[in-house]
């Protein structure tokens, strides 16, 4: 006869202190606080600080890994409004940001402010964005974003999202950027414009994690969804298929919980969450929904 280790056991209780502790194997960036959100416009352009020190604490306390600032919406002010974002997000959580512009000034100005190691959000191989920020985060400790988007035109088929992969990681190790902090976008497209779309970023992700050991990936999940009904079922079930192929990291709403439940789910099941604890952890503080 099996006994069974109830969850008030001191064994049980020591083995959860032990194993829940890690971090997950996926990054979850908190993607809320970025200005094409009506609230979080208005937010920055009245300074609420009380306003964006909820978002960022209700995602930490979700999950989330990295709160993603963006203040794109402001082309003009990018940079001043990118900087208060950094100091108001930074005194409200302990977790490092995701610096989210295509602007090497507004990163350069935020970079100055921000407390820990950033994840810089994106590089692509368009030249003029590529040269700007090269300087920038190589010179800076971080993460990196490396968007699949080549010179002239974004790919469309797996095979041209891994030919713009291997070109930016080869020039970003190249001029002295750690494999390991690379984490390459493969470009999710919606599937509502062309379903091979879906399919292509999949195969992405699974050639450029087998050809380039080391490397990272990560998708902003919610692009695959764009124009169709049910776009939260839709969201939850790539997100699983993305993590199968082997993906890093993801950009998505922690506090969704269907999502993020089934992203600690899929963790588990294909072996990545030792004795299950980041999933039993995550049940016992509510933060898993059926």
């Amino acid at each position: 006869m099996v006994a069974y280790v109830g969850y008030n056991d001191p064994v049980w209780s020591w083995t959860l202190q032990r194993y829940n502790s890690r971090e997950a194997d996926v990054l979850i960036v908190g993607e809320k606080i970025n200005t094409s959100r009506k609230g979080i416009e208005e937010a920055v352009r009245k300074r609420d600080a009380a306003y964006i020190r909820k978002v960022a604490r209700d995602q930490a306390e979700a999950g989330a890994h990295y709160i993603d600032v963006n203040a794109g919406t402001f082309p003009d002010e990018e940079s001043r409004h990118l900087c208060w974002l950094v100091e108001t997000v930074q005194r409200e959580v302990d977790l490092p940001l995701s610096l989210d512009s295509p602007n090497p000034g507004a990163i350069s100005e935020a970079l100055s402010l921000h407390k820990g190691e950033p994840m810089i959000n994106s590089i692509s191989l368009e030249e003029d964005r590529f040269e700007s920020l090269l300087p920038v985060i190589t010179s800076h400790p971080c993460r990196v974003v490396a968007l699949c988007m080549a010179r002239t035109s974004m790919p469309t088929t797996t095979e041209e999202r891994v030919q713009v992969a291997s070109e930016l990681i080869g020039r970003l190790t190249g001029a002295g950027f750690p494999l390991g902090k690379i984490y390459v976008d493969p470009l999710i497209q919606p599937v509502s414009v062309d379903t091979r779309m879906g399919a292509a970023a999949l195969g992405a992700i699974g050639e450029i994690m087998k050809a380039f050991p080391g490397v990272n990936t990560i998708c902003g999940l919610s692009n695959v969804s764009f124009g169709l009904p049910a776009r939260n079922l839709i969201n939850r079930n790539f997100l699983a298929l993305c993590i199968s192929c082997g993906l890093s990291a993801v950009i998505l709403d922690p506090t969704d919980r269907q999502l993020t439940s089934t992203l600690l789910a899929v963790e588990m099941l294909l072996g990545r969450d030792d004795y299950c604890g980041n999933f039993i952890d995550a049940y016992q503080e509510g933060r898993i929904t059926g």
